[in-house]
């Protein structure tokens, strides 16, 4: 049962990194979208969702991080 879930976390923490690689890129375009219109509202507007979805994705990842480690310590102590 420890064994599904840790499964479960491995694979919950994958997506998560593959989602924040993403949105790094995703970040990537749209500074350089700046660069040559730094008053586009729109960007601004897109640029400030992608910090918040990298924001709410970084934490995801500490979460998972923080089950997984509790799994093993289960496991450790079983």
């Amino acid at each position: 049962m420890i064994t599904n879930a840790y499964e479960r976390y491995k694979a919950q923490y994958k997506k998560a990194k593959e989602t924040l690689d993403l949105l790094e890129v995703k970040k990537t375009e749209i500074n350089f979208g700046l660069e040559t219109d730094s008053i586009n509202a729109a960007l601004h507007k897109e640029l400030r969702t992608v910090n918040l979805e990298i924001k709410i994705t970084l934490n995801e990842l500490e979460q998972v991080e923080s089950n997984m480690q509790a799994c093993e310590i289960q496991f450790k102590s079983t």
